[in-house]
């Protein structure tokens, strides 16, 4: 099951949300289950439809 709209409308990431003139905008990637950000180049998993937005869970976007 895909994650809803309502639900990646509002997520961003954790990590950089609050650097000045970022976004936090996350790229959703149904078929591998996670969501990247490209600012701060990370993956977070999405488990049993529930991102997991923990930046220590996060994985680095070029070992992915």
């Amino acid at each position: 099951m895909a994650l809803s709209k309502d639900l990646l409308e509002i997520l961003a990431c954790p990590k950089c949300v609050r650097e000045p003139g970022c976004t936090g905008e996350l790229e959703y990637r149904e078929a591998q289950n996670q969501l990247v950000c490209h600012h701060c180049g990370l993956i977070y998993r999405i488990e049993d439809d529930i991102p997991i937005m923990l930046i220590d869970e996060a994985l680095p976007l070029e070992k992915a």
